[in-house]
């Protein structure tokens, strides 16, 4: 999970930029990066942190342009260590590319290989972003080989060799020097993308990002989701240019976005980021009832923030009373995307403090979006028995999390999912709980598809083990799961953290 921005403005983009990545911030914790275009020159500056953390005065005054895109990263392959991983990535030939993206490609080791044996590029970093740049590259020079310039057929015309040569999830936002700002989804949609415009004094100027948030709070209107395939150019003049560049396009959105990862007053792929979550609430109601555990619950509390619209839903449709029996420092981060399991188990009681006069004497319901690894969990049981309660029920708006996922999600192991090899009793006996009650998948796909019926089906990989791509053998799966238990993201990242870092402030 990553967020991803591009603008072309008539004016600076450099604050837009960063203002973008703070909407975003969300999406990833570990880096962050912006690069501008000044003419045929990139300026870049990014480093390992929050994105406050990362720029300074002098930098903003650095990145010169009208063009530039910026990503906030964290990690699902490569080093969550390493500065020189850090997105986005450039490379000079042909024309001058940067490119930054939100997801996971599956066959990032044979493409790797290709590049080194075929191509003849050379790949410095565990990224699989740094091999989908040099695969677009490559392609941009086939495309472009006999032309008197690079026209957008050309660049379409890369965009779908790329199409044909990447597997897996992947939201592009990139730039060629001299030319404009290209962005791209891959064929099945699995990751968001959207697209706006501001009509300013100036001109039109586009923007392009992860959410429709970035959209609503920089000023620009919707203009529509980025179809899966579909490519989008925006010369350096501000003309748009747009073209369906995958053979079979079909929509199969995450649909974790819609449990956990997308901000609530988001709308992904037209379907309400809020309302879908209240849907879910709904029925996670009616499945408490049909559990015969309604008239144990004396109150129902929300782990805040993503499972407040469900846990409102749960206790309107229980008739129970709403309290907020955890206040959260927003100055931690998210734990779910923090690498290390005793990092996360320390900051829970860092970011989320009981109070004890809402848990004294009574029965809890404790209101999740999901139940991941479990330490979360864990530690909030503790927390809400420590504080009074008599029993402590746990309710996941999601069902239960018993595969990897391999399309941009950090839950790649079945060893860290408490929910493989578990039922819903287990699993209430390894968090401490007296009972935990999970959504029903089927529910939670219709809670979101009834937002925009058009869309048949969606990635569900994380609780069914079915992987829209079709591309996912269990070898691979077998070959994540020995990396991740040798402490690496993916298993063809084993390279040394004390790589050449590229990323300068300035690329002419």
């Amino acid at each position: 999970m990553c967020g991803i921005v591009g603008v072309v403005a008539r004016s600076p983009v450099n604050q837009l930029l960063y203002d973008g990545m703070t909407v975003l911030q969300h999406r990833g914790q570990d880096a962050a990066g912006i690069v501008t275009a000044e003419g045929h020159s990139f300026h870049m500056h990014k480093g390992r942190g929050l994105v406050r953390d990362v720029f300074r005065t002098r930098d903003m005054r650095n990145l010169i342009g009208h063009m530039g895109i910026a990503h906030c990263r964290y990690p699902t392959a490569g080093s969550a260590s390493s500065e020189a991983e850090a997105q986005p990535f450039y490379v000079n030939s042909p024309y001058g590319l940067v490119l930054g993206h939100n997801g996971n490609l599956v066959n990032s080791d044979e493409l790797r290989r290709e590049l080194f044996v075929a191509d003849r590029r050379h790949v410095n970093t565990g990224s699989d972003t740094e091999v989908l740049l040099n695969v677009l590259a490559h392609e941009l020079t086939d495309a472009s080989t006999g032309r008197d310039r690079l026209d957008p057929d050309a660049i379409f015309t890369a965009v779908a060799g790329v199409h044909r040569r990447v597997k897996g999830a992947y939201a592009v936002v990139a730039m060629i020097a001299g030319h404009g700002m290209l962005a791209f989804r891959d064929p099945h949609g699995i990751r968001p993308l959207i697209i706006g415009r501001a009509d300013t004094d100036r001109g039109v100027e586009f923007l392009v990002a992860s959410e429709s948030v970035t959209l609503d709070t920089l000023g620009f209107k919707v203009m529509r989701d980025v179809a899966p395939g579909e490519a989008i150019l925006v010369d350096e003049s501000g003309n748009f240019h747009s073209r369906q560049c995958a053979e079979h396009p079909e929509l199969n959105p995450c649909i974790f976005e819609f449990v956990y990862l997308a901000r609530p007053d988001s709308v992904i792929d037209g379907i309400s980021v809020y309302e879908s979550r209240r849907n879910m609430g709904k029925s996670l109601a009616q499945k408490i009832v049909a559990e015969g555990l309604r008239d144990q619950i004396d109150v129902v509390m929300p782990i805040p923030d993503s499972s407040r619209p469900s846990a409102l839903e749960v206790a309107t449709a229980l008739n129970k009373p709403y309290r907020e029996g955890f206040i959260k420092n927003r100055y931690i981060g998210r734990t779910f995307i923090m690498p290390g399991q005793e990092q996360r188990k320390k900051s829970v009681r860092q970011k989320l403090n009981a109070m004890p006069i809402e848990f004294q004497g009574k029965n809890v319901l404790l209101v999740d979006d999901s139940i991941v690894r479990g330490t979360t969990s864990r530690e909030i049981v503790q927390m809400a028995r420590e504080s009074g309660a008599k029993k402590v029920f746990f309710a996941s708006a999601a069902p239960p999390v018993r595969f990897p996922n391999v399309y941009g999600i950090d839950m790649p192991t079945r060893g860290e999912l408490i929910a493989a090899g578990r039922d819903a009793a287990g699993v209430a006996e390894a968090i401490g709980a007296d009972a935990v009650i999970y959504q029903e998948l089927d529910a939670l796909i219709d809670d979101v598809r009834r937002l925009n019926p058009s869309i048949q089906r969606f990635d569900c990989s994380c609780f069914d083990g079915v992987y829209v791509t079709g591309d996912v053998s269990q070898e691979y799966l077998d070959e994540v799961e020995a990396g991740r238990s040798n402490g690496e993201s993916r298993p063809e990242t084993r390279l040394s953290s004390y790589q050449l870092d590229l990323g300068l402030s300035r690329v002419d």
